[in-house]
């Protein structure tokens, strides 16, 4: 197995048909005991369960520093040591420049970027302790075409900060061995986008798309895998797009 004994962070990790319980339940599948952060701890719990007892559910707004650490602390409380993060957590707005509100921008600016770097604030003092470990951040398509489908401006500019954090952070932490990537989804079928596509909507976007379909969560939860496992120990500071070809640079 690729994670055997391994611990796993995964925020956003509780929506059922999202990127981050895919990604829990490909992780665990290979070895690793998964610590499934969400927001609430019934679901955060009920989440973990599904994947076995070997595995932990706790609450945990992303954009609170100090949650951030208890959450930490709870992990290494429960198993000793974090061998990898993955900052799936994540939100969007479908809104043009114009329409975008100083509240709208403070809340897709919190969650998709100020979460991305408290979590990862809050794990890499054990990182570096430990002189090993993996953090992958998750970005969006949208920040390198200049804007998505369901995303507004102000998402497309906090994915984009995602990219610039996580290389900044690959280039301070490496000398500590600690890796960190971002992974760059296309068009995921998960829940945010499941009931908002037409089959014309469907049909259309897929033209544009290589390999001919919309990507799945899995998809993405195979890629976090390789950033996370030992796989992928000469890779830092890199962008893994895992967009069907959407997007070919």
């Amino acid at each position: 197995m690729l994670l055997e004994k391994k611990v796993i962070m995964v925020t956003g990790a509780a929506s059922p048909r999202g990127i981050g319980k895919a990604t829990a339940k490909t992780l665990a599948a290979q070895g690793a005991h998964v610590v499934v952060i969400d927001l609430r701890t019934q679901e955060a719990e009920a989440a973990a369960a599904d994947l076995g007892t070997a595995h932990l559910g706790l609450a945990c707004n992303v954009t609170d520093k100090s949650a951030c650490t208890a959450a930490v602390y709870a992990t290494l409380e429960r198993y000793g040591r974090i061998d990898g993060l993955i900052n799936n957590a994540g939100i969007t707005q479908p809104v043009r420049t114009l329409e975008i509100g100083g509240q709208d921008f403070d809340a897709i600016v919190d969650v998709n970027l100020r979460g991305t770097l408290y979590m990862s604030q809050a794990v890499i003092p054990t990182m570096r302790e430990q002189k090993n470990g993996s953090i992958v951040c998750m970005s969006s398509v949208s920040a390198q075409r200049g804007g998505g489908i369901f995303g507004g401006p102000h998402y497309s500019a906090a994915k984009a900060g995602v990219l610039g954090l996580a290389k900044a952070m690959a280039r301070e932490f490496g000398p500590d061995h600690i890796r960190v990537n971002s992974i760059t989804p296309g068009l995921i079928q998960t829940d945010i986008t499941g009931d908002k596509l037409t089959p014309e909507m469907r049909a259309d976007i897929i033209k544009g798309i290589p390999l001919g379909r919309l990507g799945d969560a899995a998809d993405v939860a195979n890629a976090c895998l390789f950033l996370v496992s030992d796989l992928s120990t000469y890779l830092t500071g890199i962008t893994l797009d895992v967009n069907g070809g959407m997007l070919i640079h």
